[in-house]
């Protein structure tokens, strides 16, 4: 997909962060932008910012949790706008802390927004794709979480594995049927976003009610140190419009993290233990950013 102009971008989870970036890069290129977010106020920010490039642009206040939210949206930008041609699945939330203090529902909020947020995305809007019969391209969030597995985000872990398991089949169905429409995976490492603030939007039926994890079991120090100095969200953005042009399937911003990839990978084929040692997490050493 090279034409971007006039066409249709839907970006979740677009009111801050790298959904933000995204919809800015979109409105760079002169696309109409929907922009959805659980977050009302700021979602009305961000798509008069967006707005200001000079493109049309809707916003769609959206759980990404919630199936008939998202069918909803793919209502609200067909109404407006008569077709989607980029489709940023981008919502994303976390908490950190040993996996056996999570609650049921912390792994309800976090697969409910990570995961099937995502489901519900591809299932609403690929079949609208399919039936334009032009170049279209579907963008799905992960993280290197999806590649890796650090200690202190089980549950994040498992939702952004399970992204792209679910963006790869995708692909490869999409190829099989000579479909138009192409699959991203995006797998940033650590960017500086307010993800960990995530629990402002945490539903009150998914309220926390575990207690905290011991402070010498709490990693939420050491992560938010790593996101203050991660890349910004709009080389993240960059990088993924660069491979929304070039149909490339995997989008990695900071190429460094392919070495502890590429170690895991080894590590599997010659049947070693996880080595907690390759992440160091706990002491925050050796972690790119």
């Amino acid at each position: 997909m090279r034409d971007f102009d006039q066409k249709v971008a839907v970006v979740t989870g677009a009111a801050s962060g790298i959904g933000l970036a995204l919809a800015h890069a979109a409105a760079r290129v002169k696309m109409r932008v929907v922009l959805a977010d659980v977050e009302r106020g700021p979602l009305d920010e961000a798509a008069a910012a967006v707005a200001a490039h000079g493109v049309e642009t809707l916003a769609v206040p959206t759980d990404v949790s919630d199936a008939a939210a998202v069918e909803a949206l793919a209502g609200r930008t067909i109404e407006r706008f008569g077709a989607v041609h980029l489709l940023c699945n981008n919502a994303g939330v976390a908490i950190s802390g040993p996996m056996w203090m999570h609650t049921l529902a912390d792994w309800q909020w976090l697969l409910g927004v990570n995961l099937w947020g995502v489901i519900h995305g591809v299932r609403v809007f690929t079949p609208i794709m399919l039936a334009q019969g032009e170049p279209a391209h579907i963008v799905n969030t992960a993280s290197i979480a999806g590649t890796v597995c650090a200690p202190g985000t089980g549950i994040y872990n498992v939702s952004k594995f399970g992204v792209v398991a679910l963006s790869e089949t995708l692909s490869l169905e999409l190829e099989m049927f000579g479909a138009p429409v192409k699959v991203s995976v995006l797998c940033p490492g650590f960017v500086n976003t307010r993800i960990l603030d995530s629990a402002r939007n945490r539903p009150a039926t998914l309220a926390d009610a575990g207690p905290p994890p011991p402070a010498q079991e709490s990693m939420e120090p050491v992560i938010r140190q790593l996101l203050a100095t991660g890349q910004a969200p709009d080389d993240v953005a960059a990088a993924v419009f660069d491979a929304v042009r070039n149909e490339r399937f995997y989008v990695f911003p900071n190429p460094v993290w392919k070495e502890r990839i590429r170690e895991r990978m080894e590590g599997m084929l010659e049947e070693r233990n996880p080595d907690p040692a390759q992440i160091m997490m706990l002491s925050g050493r050796g972690w790119p950013n």
